[in-house]
């Protein structure tokens, strides 16, 4: 049994992530798991190192209290994180999923998400609370690094829950799309929602044969597709259509190209998933 992966910590839209793998779980016909990461660990952790500037005859008990508070910080971590598991477990049975459990680890997210990969079918994350990253230099936002990491789909929540009925796919004839489209073709996550393939055409390149292929492939699926070309920037063209035509879902494929164009040129990826207001579904 591969399960839907609900993330609901360090999330400020819990009960979005919440919401829509409750959908997701029911649309796929599959158990749903809520999981909550601790990802501070007080050994290794402590709120801050004052060893040096404390003098001698107060630095053990100090230390002692700095542990200890440590500690408890820790203990109500994991309390607040039980109690918003068991939340998001009787909100989702008493929406029907009634095959949903709950489930608290410490670790790292990403490195706990690789864990359980292969017994996953959808992840469902929320943006990360942190600070924004302004350099594409620094370390990875935990969104981010589990997009680059996780080779299962990840449904991004960035909107209140509402059921989809339409989803935007971007395309652009890549192999990575062209996966894609191939992947959405055989799930039932999208079956029987309107479909709008968007080619984004820049550097003077004719995307019209790609738009073709993408549609008549989602139409042999039974999907009812319309096709639409845009030119310009990628990333601004997909994020300014997908608010003009109200979407539910915007569906992409993640990082068709190595890690050092990105860092040069840019990711549109990364764009979306930085900027985009609306859901994405992101498929590898």
């Amino acid at each position: 049994m591969k399960y839907v992966i609900a993330c609901i910590a360090d999330t400020p839209r819990a009960e979005d992530v919440c919401d829509h793998a409750i959908w997701a779980a029911q649309r796929l016909d599959t158990d749903l798991e809520f999981l909550h990461v601790l990802e501070y660990q007080p050994d290794a952790a402590p709120i801050t190192d004052l060893s040096g500037g404390i003098w001698m005859g107060a630095q053990e008990t100090l230390l002692l209290e700095l542990a200890e508070l440590d500690k408890r910080r820790f203990e109500l971590a994991r309390t607040q994180g039980q109690q918003r598991l068991q939340s998001a477990v009787e909100r989702a049975r008493a929406q029907g999923a009634l095959r949903t459990d709950g489930k608290q680890r410490q670790g790292l997210l990403v490195d706990t998400l690789l864990e359980i990969e292969a017994d996953t079918r959808l992840f469902v994350m929320g943006p990360h609370s942190g600070p924004p990253r302004s350099s594409r230099l620094l370390p990875d936002h935990k969104l981010e690094a589990s997009v680059r990491a996780l080779r299962r789909p990840i449904l991004v929540a960035n909107q209140p829950f509402r059921a989809p009925a339409r989803f935007m796919l971007a395309f652009d004839g890549s192999e990575t799309s062209r996966h894609t489209v191939e992947a959405v073709s055989r799930s039932p996550l999208l079956t029987g929602l309107a479909c709008q393939i968007v080619v984004v055409q820049s550097d003077g390149k004719d995307g019209s044969d790609a738009l073709q292929w993408a549609r008549s492939t989602l139409v042999q699926a039974g999907f009812a597709a319309e096709g639409v070309l845009l030119d310009g920037e990628p990333a601004p063209q997909l994020l300014r259509h997908a608010t003009e035509q109200a979407m539910d879902l915007l569906v992409m494929g993640a990082y068709g190209h190595s890690r050092i164009r990105q860092l040069v040129l840019g990711s549109t990826t990364t764009a979306l998933l930085n900027q985009a207001a609306v859901n994405l579904l992101v498929l590898r």
